[in-house]
């Protein structure tokens, strides 16, 4: 049964419509002039010589996250609005949120020690909670509920690469 369930991940992994961009789900946010965070405008799963990647893209710019194969699948599925079989962590936080009137409004992703960081900012009963998270994690949650993903300019200048450069292979 296990060797099944990693047989159907592997392969919805490597289907080739798994490429979808998310350009539907998150629109790019105007920084109200602040010059210092940049809303992420196309979130896509891909394939690396390292295993999956998640890139995130604005202004021209692509900043590679890798993540393990069961977030990859989360967030692929929450970009094609794929139902799994069995619902992933991600899908059941999703849910469970929904259920009790919380929503995710917004992530912040950092790079600190070579380490990428995730704020989650979670909206219930009229209040705001930000959340120390794993970056992929935030990631996962901000498509599952359409939120924004911003990182610091800083950052998109620093650990990035022009998005016309050859990217990893899309899955």
């Amino acid at each position: 049964m296990i060797a099944n369930a990693r047989r159907w991940l592997l392969s919805a992994l490597f289907l080739p419509m798994l490429a979808i961009s998310s350009g539907d789900f998150l629109a790019r946010a105007d920084d109200g002039g602040a010059s210092s965070q940049v809303t992420i405008s196309e979130v896509r799963v891909a394939l690396s010589d390292h295993g999956p990647v998640v890139l995130l893209s604005a202004d021209g710019k692509t900043i590679p996250v890798f993540v393990d194969h069961t977030v990859a699948a989360s967030i692929q599925a929450a970009l094609t609005g794929e139902k799994l079989p069995r619902p992933l962590s991600h899908e059941l936080m999703h849910t469970i949120l929904e259920s009790l009137g919380g929503r995710v409004v917004r992530t912040v992703i950092t790079l600190k020690s070579g380490t990428f960081y995730g704020s989650l900012t979670v909206a219930f009963q009229g209040q705001e909670k930000v959340f120390d998270s794993r970056s992929s994690d935030s990631i996962a949650l901000a498509i599952h509920f359409h939120a924004p993903i911003v990182v610091g300019r800083d950052l998109l200048e620093r650990a990035s690469t022009p998005s016309h450069e050859p990217t990893p292979q899309a899955l």
